[in-house]
């Protein structure tokens, strides 16, 4: 029986980055229109609590979704990869990966498994847990923003790089343009991405999993308003906002705003900055682009891969698609 291996740790963030970059955030997107927050700024610790909660609510089907497409293809994905490396961006808690680990333990296919993520805490403890259940593994942790370290991601062997559970619907049409560039950029050839997309469906299942009748939905999103107040010092009153999800029909997303209900001016000292909203200005907190199979491949193939096979699941509401660089 293999040893046991101590997880190895890749630290790329300053301890004070978050604030500096919170700063940064708050001035650019509260600052023209339509006000904007980005999205990670949601995964505080309460945050990222609300969205466990939330994978598991009745409306929520993506969590399930993509699961299900993993437990009923994951050898299929291994062998079609032939990785001996798996890097996950946004890995989290790596829960739903543990269904491609065993799949790539099954056909002593892995030698090395590399977390990414922006939590140090949350990472460390997944990677000791990984190392704990799949002895002789390398387990390599990267603490950084995929958005800004790909190029520190682990090199050697073949690598399939799985980035889950939609959050490329996250990224605008010209980040994901960018993101997608460069991680084909900085692909060998025969190295391959994993790629969880949402897809497509009716405006009234994908209205209800953004808009649960348990409210935590609305609850995450107004987290977002905390996390300025608590880290800038700000006065923001979040019971002052109503949550307005809805569909884009023409971007074919959900966007997810909080839209003031009274007028109100709100110091945000910690950026140097005030704010006059008006009733019914509007900030967006976070999209969530739903794709067809055919847009999925174009963005891949326009990015410099090659779609090598899709998943879905029965339903057919979630996809996974592998793409290679060829």
């Amino acid at each position: 029986m293999s040893e046991r291996r101590e997880p190895e740790m890749c630290v790329l963030l300053e301890s004070d980055w978050a604030r500096g970059s919170l700063v940064d955030d708050v001035r650019r997107g509260l600052t023209r229109h339509p006000r904007t927050l980005p999205p990670r700024w949601l995964y505080d610790d309460h945050g990222s609590a609300l969205f466990d909660r939330i994978t598991r609510l009745p409306e929520y089907y993506p969590f399930n979704a993509e699961r299900a497409i993993l437990a009923a293809h994951a050898d299929e994905i291994v062998s079609a990869s032939g990785a001996t490396t798996l890097v996950e961006l946004g890995s989290g808690t790596s829960e739903k990966t543990r269904l491609l680990l065993d799949a790539f333990t099954g056909a002593g296919q892995l030698t090395r498994f590399a977390p990414v993520d922006v939590s140090e805490g949350t990472l460390r403890e997944a990677a000791a847990q990984i190392a704990d259940a799949y002895p002789g593994l390398e387990v390599v942790g990267v603490v950084g923003d995929f958005t800004l370290h790909l190029a520190h991601l682990p090199r050697g062997g073949r690598r399939m790089v799985a980035f889950l559970g939609g959050t490329i619907g996250n990224l605008y049409l010209e980040e994901r343009s960018a993101f997608l560039g460069a991680l084909a950029d900085l692909l060998e050839p025969g190295d391959s991405v994993l790629l969880g997309t949402d897809l497509v469906k009716s405006t009234d299942r994908l209205i209800a999993a953004y808009n649960d009748e348990a409210g935590v939905t609305e609850e995450f999103i107004r987290n977002s308003l905390t996390v300025v107040n608590r880290e800038l010092g700000a006065d923001f009153d979040p019971g002052a906002f109503s949550y307005i999800p809805f569909w884009d029909a023409h971007m074919e997303r959900i966007d997810m705003r909080l839209r003031a209900e009274v007028p109100q001016r709100v110091n945000v000292p910690g950026a140097d900055l005030v704010l006059d909203l008006a009733v019914g200005e509007e900030i967006r907190v976070e999209i969530s682009t739903k794709f067809r199979v055919s847009k999925i491949a174009a963005e891949l193939e326009a990015a410099g891969l090659d779609v090598a096979r899709v998943w879905t699941d029965e339903p057919g509401d979630f996809a996974l698609t592998l793409a290679v660089k060829p």
